[in-house]
C-alpha cells in the first residue's frame, strides 16, 4: 500500500513537470514573476543578503508593515529587481481597488503591486525587501517563487514584518510578537502564547514555507494598540525597524530617527484626543496598569518574559486574549468576501 501510493505521487509529479515544459494548464512559479534585474553578487564567504517581506491586505495594524516598506523605499537607495504578475494572484473582486472618476469619465485605476526591491542599508550594504499587496491565490507557487528569487539572490537569512492589534496603551513602548525557524534567532524574546490558530496569511505562509526550503526565517509582529489599529501609526513601524535592526545588523539608524519624529507628532495628536474623553482616558491608564505590571515582572512564571502573564485579578489570562485576536482576524477575512480591508 504505502509502495504504491508513493509510486502514484511520483507519476502525479511527472506529470506536472511534462504539462509544464509542454505549455500546458500548470502554471510553474517562475511564471508568477518577471525578473527586472539580477541581484548584486553575494559577498565573499557567501554573507548573502537578508530578504525582508512586508505584505498588506490582510491585517496590518497601524499600516506599520506598510509603513516600514514606503520609509524605507522612500530614503534609502533602492532598485527593482522583480515584479509579481499581480493579474494572476490578486482577486480584484475581493479586494476592488478604488479607481478615480471625475465627472463624466474614468480617469484612474490604483491597481495593487507585488515588487522585490534591492536596497542599500546606510552602509551601502544590500538587502532584499519584498513589499505590495498580499496575494489572494496561488500561495503555495508563490512562496515558492520567493524561494526562487531568494535562492537567485543568496540570501541568508528572511524576516517578516507586521502589525497585529493587541489590548496595549499607546502610552509605552511597542512590544514584539517575535517567531522564527529557530529559536536561536530570537532568543531573549519574549513568548506571548503557548498555541493559538488563526487565519493564515500569504506573509506567515511565505515565512513557513522558507523556513521548510532552508532558509533561515524569522518575523516580527508589533502590538499596535487595538484601538489605533485601523490608523496610520507610525511608532509601531519604528519598532519593527528597530527589531530589524537588531536582529539583522542592518544600518537604520538615521531611517528610524526620521520616522520616530513622525511619531511623535502623531503621539501628541492621539493624546489630545485621549484627553477628550473620560472614558478613553480610564481605559487608557488601565492598559497601562496592565503593561507596566507585565514590565515590572509580576506574576510571571519563570525569570524572565518567556511566558509572560499577570495574577488573574489584574488581567485577563493569555487564553482570553488570544481569543480576542482571533476574533479580530477571522472578522478581518470575513469582511474582505465583499468589500476591501486593505491594499
Amino acid at each position: 500500500m504505502v509502495r504504491e501510493a508513493g509510486g502514484v505521487e511520483r507519476s502525479r509529479r511527472s506529470l506536472r513537470t511534462s504539462a509544464r515544459r509542454d505549455g500546458g494548464a500548470v502554471l510553474a512559479p517562475e511564471d508568477l514573476y518577471e525578473v527586472v534585474a539580477e541581484p548584486t553578487p553575494a559577498g565573499t564567504g557567501g554573507h548573502g543578503p537578508v530578504l525582508v517581506h512586508a505584505l498588506t491586505g490582510f491585517v496590518d495594524a497601524g499600516a506599520a508593515s506598510q509603513l516600514v516598506a514606503t520609509h524605507l523605499l522612500g530614503r534609502l537607495e533602492s532598485r527593482v529587481l522583480a515584479r509579481f504578475d499581480t493579474d494572476l494572484v490578486h482577486d480584484y473582486r475581493g479586494r476592488r481597488p478604488p479607481m478615480t472618476f471625475s465627472g463624466d469619465r474614468f480617469e484612474d485605476a490604483d491597481l495593487p503591486e507585488l515588487v522585490l526591491h534591492e536596497v542599500l542599508d546606510e552602509a551601502g550594504t544590500p538587502f532584499l525587501l519584498l513589499a505590495g499587496s498580499e496575494p489572494d491565490l496561488h500561495w503555495q507557487r508563490f512562496a515558492t517563487a520567493v524561494h526562487q528569487l531568494a535562492q537567485r539572490a543568496g540570501a541568508r537569512l528572511a524576516v517578516s514584518l507586521q502589525g497585529i492589534p493587541w489590548a496595549a496603551p499607546h502610552t509605552r513602548p511597542a512590544a514584539l510578537t517575535a517567531h522564527a525557524s529557530d529559536r536561536a534567532l530570537i532568543a531573549g524574546r519574549p513568548r506571548w502564547f503557548d498555541a493559538v490558530v488563526v487565519p493564515g496569511h500569504a506573509g506567515a505562509f511565505v515565512e513557513l514555507s522558507l523556513a521548510r526550503a532552508g532558509l533561515p526565517s524569522m518575523g516580527f509582529s508589533v502590538h499596535v494598540p487595538h484601538y489605533l489599529g485601523s490608523t496610520t501609526f507610525p511608532p509601531s513601524a519604528v519598532a519593527l525597524l528597530e527589531a530589524l535592526s537588531q536582529a539583522t545588523g542592518l544600518q537604520l539608524e538615521e531611517a528610524i530617527t526620521e520616522l520616530a519624529a513622525t511619531g511623535v507628532e502623531v503621539l501628541v495628536q492621539v493624546d489630545e484626543q485621549v484627553a477628550a474623553s473620560t472614558e478613553t482616558r480610564e481605559a487608557v491608564s488601565a492598559l497601562e496598569h496592565q503593561y507596566d505590571a507585565v514590565a515590572a515582572g509580576r506574576g510571571l512564571t519563570g525569570p524572565s518574559l518567556v511566558s509572560p502573564h499577570l495574577p488573574e485579578d489584574e488581567v485577563a489570562d493569555g487564553d482570553e486574549l488570544a481569543a480576542q485576536l482571533e476574533a479580530f482576524l477571522r472578522s478581518q477575512d470575513s469582511g474582505q468576501d465583499g468589500s476591501a480591508t486593505g491594499s
